[in-house]
């Protein structure tokens, strides 16, 4: 039995002796959560695939509080359900890959799919403790993608603590994933073709004053890569609406394991030079960001160091027992490049980003959110010219959000999405995509 499975199997065990207990029905949340997507991706020199598809789907979330006692018990409830409304990949066959919703064997979307999670949660003083496999980490070294119709989750445990001031102590293991785009578990892999046992995490986010925060994480995707991450917050107020932010963050990342010389467990990122998809990275970018009311200026700079791409967890190349990618890829990187089509983190890439967004409760329109950005990446390592090949590729994007501040409805959120996405790299195979998704999301709380 697998540790997070044996935890959860246990606390609730320990846990139904205390469910009538103050504090575990008082403290609870539940909601149920809708989201309807249209996603539009034209790859117009791939071959002339295009898709075009509308999905909606429900999430139930149930969020006890703790047991009352020196120790608190707790246990998370969570039901996902997707439906295909209409369309898909085109043209599609066996082969097809489609990020927004599982596939039949034909390459056409499946009507349905959905899946049930739980994380049973122990608190003592300032520490909390959650296993299970509905976890959903937001964290510098792994972020949870939801860029899709439903989240991807993770199975395991995850210790969080606060027990010294102003410091945030995190640990955590995790063993297994489900895709935002499946109902079916796999290993954890980044890019390569077999899974690993095992994600491995500690870190800390210590609060040195009220505007200055430090942070480090250490994590091991066995089999795979090590990586260290350094990073530095800093807000600066200038005046009661007026602020300056910075935002450093350096990745260091090496290879463990298998990686670097196990066919099956090499990272594909892009050029590599240490050959079999050895991981050998440093990643470094700088944000800053000034804010003047409603006004959000952010511009910043990022680099991807000769030797290899940036190191994160991606299960897009895994391939089991079905034979074939159902969704299982899909991730999002904690760097401000991680746009709506591409993260700009392959080896060599010198990056610079500008984007901008108004908040226009300022002129009495509440709800209304508007943005752009821009991305410029240079310096490109090409896999096929290794020692003279440098490559550029660009992202530009606007996205429009309003939610409704009122009336029934109230909380209906609206998001528009578009983006255009260009690079000259000669192994890419898509070099021209533009893409459009337009989300309707709305939460309705039970109690």
């Amino acid at each position: 039995m697998k540790k997070s499975t044996l935890a959860l199997a246990v606390a609730t065990g320990i846990l139904t002796q205390h469910v009538s207990a103050a504090g575990f029905i008082e403290d609870s949340k539940a909601s149920i959560s809708s989201r309807t997507l249209y996603f539009e991706s034209d790859q117009r020199d791939a071959g002339g695939i295009d898709q075009r598809q509308t999905v909606t789907g429900l999430k139930f979330d149930f969020l006890s509080g703790f047991t009352q006692g020196t120790v608190g018990f707790g246990l998370d409830l969570q039901g996902v359900q997707g439906f295909t409304l209409g369309g898909g990949t085109s043209p599609h066959g066996p082969a097809t890959t489609n990020t927004v919703s599982p596939l039949d064997t034909d390459g056409t979307p499946v009507g349905t799919w959905g899946r049930v999670g739980a994380n049973a949660k122990i608190k003592y003083s300032k520490t909390q403790l959650t296993a299970g496999n509905a976890l959903s980490p937001n964290l510098p070294i792994l972020v949870a993608n939801d860029g899709r119709l439903v989240p991807t989750a993770f199975q395991g445990a995850i210790l969080t603590s606060n027990e010294i001031d102003n410091v945030t102590l995190t640990a955590g293991e995790l063993n297994r994933v489900i895709g935002r785009a499946s109902s079916n578990w796999s290993a954890i892999a980044a890019g390569g073709r077999k899974g690993s046992d095992s994600f491995r995490f500690v870190g800390a986010d210590w609060k040195v004053t009220k505007d200055l925060t430090l942070q480090y994480y250490h994590s091991q995707l066995e089999d795979y890569y090590r990586q260290n991450f350094f990073g530095l917050l800093h807000v600066f107020q200038i005046a009661p609406n007026q602020t300056f932010k910075t935002d450093l963050r350096y990745f260091n990342s090496k290879s463990d394991g298998k990686n670097g010389s196990d066919v099956n467990y090499q990272y594909k990122n892009g050029y590599n030079a240490g050959g079999l998809g050895k991981v050998d990275n440093d990643t470094w970018s700088a944000a800053f960001i000034y804010t003047l009311g409603g006004n959000v200026f952010t511009l910043g700079h990022q680099r991807v160091s000769d030797s290899g791409g940036m190191a994160y967890v991606n299960n897009a190349n895994v391939v089991d027992g079905r034979g074939r990618n159902e969704g299982e890829g899909g991730a999002s990187i904690y760097l401000y490049t991680d746009l709506t089509i591409n993260s700009f983190a392959r080896a060599g890439e010198n990056t610079t980003f500008g984007m901008y967004s108004y908040d226009f409760a300022g002129l009495g329109v509440p709800g209304l959110k508007p943005s752009i950005y821009y991305a410029s990446g240079r310096d490109v390592r090409g896999t096929g010219n290794a020692t003279t090949g440098r490559y550029d590729e660009w992202e530009r994007g606007v996205r429009l959000d309003y939610t409704l501040q009122s009336g029934p409805f109230k909380n209906l959120n609206f998001s528009l999405r578009r983006a255009n996405f260009r690079t000259d790299l000669p192994e890419t195979i898509v070099k021209d995509q533009d893409q459009t998704r337009f989300y309707i999301n709305y939460t309705y709380a039970l109690w």
